[in-house]
């Protein structure tokens, strides 16, 4: 037992003092030995994409399956469970639903350092969060250090992976949207390289190329081959601390700074993304299902019982996520009033119906 606690705590230790060697080396040294160069210096590594307005509609044969793993990083929170929860229920749901699907394996990277008592119903690898202190309260820097982790320690049998979230639902199949070498992601519209490119040139040399290298992307969704994210994960990382560190980084990119550092870190390795519009969508400004896979339901859904929206007032119905921070949402929530957009009913019905299946909700 002695042996073990001295090991884990070595194990700790190392971890600690990397992590502080590449803030110190991130914070201090030049660029050009900080991150990453363009790792070649053939204008051919990087494919500019415009962005995709309509998703592919091929059938996939299984010779041609190109398998992925879903990976989703949360912490052991309540408000984060509830929602791995809910998103892994409906991951098996489209993947049993749909045996021929690209849809691999899937992994809840656990941040928290520890077990907890759901690794029995998710498939979970547990790794460690930063050392005290270092996230400086912006608990979202775990996320790339749980990816470098998993993705140095873990046997991923897929070739691609799939950056998912606690917050997304599946509403149907997802292929493998990648290709030729290039990752598929979604394009926010807040993250916008070009207004920001005298801050990106800090950790964006000139000498990689043009700020428009940079896509409008964060870590998620995105699918991506796994050797090319074995690379962007750790100048991911780095990249993340520098800017957290850096005040004017901070101050300019706020709470998606760690959404600039991937798209920086995926640009400084070369990884160009093919921008799919129809990834997701994220009520209530999209009120449609359409063609997309996932709903993303970060924004709070706020109506009156006419079925009018009432953004930026609490309504006289609503679904925030933000509402069940401490506490289980409850089984059978009430359903919109008529007149809702269709994406805010999808939303709360996939989640009555996960909440409805799953054993021992809300112990």
């Amino acid at each position: 037992m002695g042996c073990g606690n001295l090991f884990f705590t070595l194990v700790i230790t190392f971890s600690a003092a990397l992590i502080t060697y590449n803030i110190i080396i991130s914070a201090n040294a030049s660029l050009k030995q900080d991150f990453p160069s363009n790792p070649s210096s053939s204008s051919s590594s990087f494919s500019v994409v415009d962005p995709i307005i309509k998703l592919p509609s091929s059938s996939i044969s299984k010779k041609n399956k190109r398998l992925f793993h879903t990976a989703v990083t949360a912490s052991d929170s309540i408000y984060n469970t509830w929602q791995t929860r809910v998103m892994y229920y409906w991951f098996k749901q489209q993947k049993k639903n749909n045996p021929d699907s690209e849809m691999g394996g899937f992994t809840r990277i656990l941040h928290s350092g520890q077990p907890d008592r759901f690794m029995d119903e998710i498939p979970t690898f547990v790794a460690q969060p930063l050392p005290d202190g270092m996230d400086q309260g912006y608990i979202v820097l775990n996320r790339p250090w749980a990816f470098v982790q998993w993705l140095q320690q873990a046997d991923i049998e897929e070739d691609y992976i799939l950056m998912s979230e606690p917050d997304h639902i599946l509403v149907k199949p997802i292929p493998n949207l990648s290709r030729d070498g290039l990752g598929a992601a979604f394009p926010f519209f807040y993250i916008e390289p070009k207004k920001y490119e005298t801050v990106l040139r800090k950790f964006f040399p000139e000498e990689n190329g043009p700020v428009t290298k940079i896509d409008p992307i964060g870590n998620s969704p995105v699918i991506v081959g796994k050797d090319a994210l074995k690379k962007i994960a750790p100048t991911w990382m780095n990249v993340s601390l520098a800017m957290k560190k850096d005040p004017e980084a901070d101050k300019a990119f706020g709470w998606v700074l760690e959404m600039y550092a991937y798209a920086v870190a995926s640009a400084l390795h070369g990884v160009g993304n093919i921008l799919y519009k129809e990834f997701m969508i994220q009520p209530p400004w999209d009120t449609t299902i359409g063609k997309s896979y996932i709903i993303h339901y970060t924004y709070g859904c706020d109506y009156d019982l006419q079925g009018k929206m009432t953004y930026g007032k609490i309504g006289e119905w609503r679904f925030d996520k933000r509402s069940y921070d401490n506490t289980w949402p409850p089984r059978n929530l009430s359903l919109p009033p008529p007149g809702v957009p269709e994406s805010v009913v999808t939303l709360v019905t996939m989640v009555n119906e996960a909440t409805a299946n799953i054993p021992n909700w809300g112990s």
